[in-house]
């Protein structure tokens, strides 16, 4: 009877998931699991005659989420939850230390990958048996620049030996533990685990897999991953919902003696708003968007004018506390986008710092936070100049 090949699966998921605004996305909801289970839960499914199951699978994580990886693998005996290093290559170096001495092959996979499919992985793991080191890859499609660092273009590569690689990536054992030492002692950082064997001389062979299989990095990834699972977005769901998105309106009456504050702006201008608060009612929209997204009232309910407290506060600090609400609801902010309706006064030297302070308040970058101003052409409230008035919508993300 032939001897079925033991492999393990190493899964590094210690980034910061900077380009995502701070969401985590290793645990964001996709179509009822978490992206990171999801990576996991392909591997546990290998089977066949020539790989011995269960597959061990080391996940390697930012401290941060070591407790809460740990729960969400409690009783899976074959996930072993590591913390990772500084950089990806000593995340896995890290989790390379936990690997039995009896495995023959290794698998590394991104955390952030969770729309492989087993019947590639299957495939791949085939013919990773037969090689040195595999990568699953895909044909560029698109022309590829060679730029010097004036910008200039070098020259421009055949895109037919051009491909863009992905993982999983698998190595025999013993070459990869040695490329591992060797990148160690020389100071070399990698960009993937292929380059540590291609540095050495080692053959890495290429994979076809799937233009499907990406790796969650910026906010259009999340959305290509949840239509592409087509997720569930009924009530009651264990998905519901992954996104929620808000409408804020608010219009207060301008009057001699007050202000003019928008968006945490002071406007120079003969009138101001009247309100309990300093009346901005560009801030009291955004709000309102954010708490009409998770169906928790309005500004109105959850700051009331009869609360002394509230008298003449500084709406950004009211912003800072929805936040905060949202943020305990299991949400955080995607964008923003707001326009302000006013006759007068012009506002188009004010909305740079408007952005700034929005974007500061919720804890943003400023590119998340648009704001626009326009005028009725004299009709409504606002052309009398009697009122300004302020729309907005929201999009929040579950993180």
């Amino acid at each position: 009877m032939k001897m079925r090949t033991k492999i393990a699966v190493i899964v590094p998921a210690a980034g910061e998931s900077r380009r995502l605004g701070g969401l985590n996305k290793l645990f964001l909801d996709l179509a009822g699991r978490p992206v990171l289970l999801r990576t996991v839960e392909v591997f546990l499914a290998l089977g066949g005659e020539t790989v011995l199951t269960p597959v061990p699978v080391i996940v390697a994580v930012n401290p941060r989420d070591l407790n809460r990886t740990r729960e969400l693998f409690a009783g899976m005996t074959n996930v072993n939850v590591v913390l990772g290093g500084a950089n990806r290559q000593q995340s896995v170096a890290n989790a390379l230390a936990h690997v039995e001495d009896n495995v023959e092959y290794i698998i590394v996979h991104d955390g952030a990958r969770p729309l492989l499919k087993l019947s590639d992985l299957e495939a791949f793991v085939q013919k990773g048996l037969e090689v040195d080191g595999l990568v699953m890859a895909v044909p560029v499609k698109d022309t590829v620049k060679r730029v010097d660092p004036k910008g200039l273009v070098v020259d421009t590569p055949k895109r037919e030996d051009l491909w863009q690689a992905q993982t999983p990536q698998m190595f025999k054992r013993d070459l990869f533990v040695t490329a591992q030492a060797e990148a160690c002692s020389e100071g070399f950082v990698g960009t993937d685990e292929a380059s540590l064997l291609e540095r050495l001389g080692c053959e890495v062979t290429v994979f076809q897999g799937s233009y499907e299989n990406i790796k969650i990095t910026t906010p259009e990834d999340v959305v290509y991953a949840l239509f592409k699972e087509g997720p569930d977005m009924s009530e009651g769901s264990k998905g519901f919902p992954k996104f929620r998105v808000g409408l804020g309106y608010d219009m207060h009456t301008l009057v001699a003696g007050r202000d003019l504050i928008l968006g945490g702006v002071h406007v120079p201008h003969a009138q101001g708003l009247l309100g309990h608060s300093d009346a901005d009612v560009l801030t009291h929209s955004i709000m309102d968007a954010m708490l009409g997204a998770l169906a928790l009232g309005d500004i109105g309910q959850v700051f009331p004018d009869k609360n002394a407290a509230y008298k003449g506060i500084c709406s950004l600090r009211l912003l800072e506390k929805v936040a905060v609400m949202v943020k305990s609801q299991g949400y955080l902010v995607s964008n923003v986008d707001a326009v302000i309706c006013a006759q007068k006064p012009r506002l188009a030297a004010y909305i740079d710092d408007m952005r700034e302070k929005l974007a500061a308040g919720l804890g943003l970058t400023v590119g998340q936070v648009s704001v626009k101003a326009t005028t009725t052409e004299e009709l409504g409230p606002e052309g009398r100049e009697e009122g300004i008035s302020a729309q907005a919508i929201v999009m929040l993300c579950s993180g």
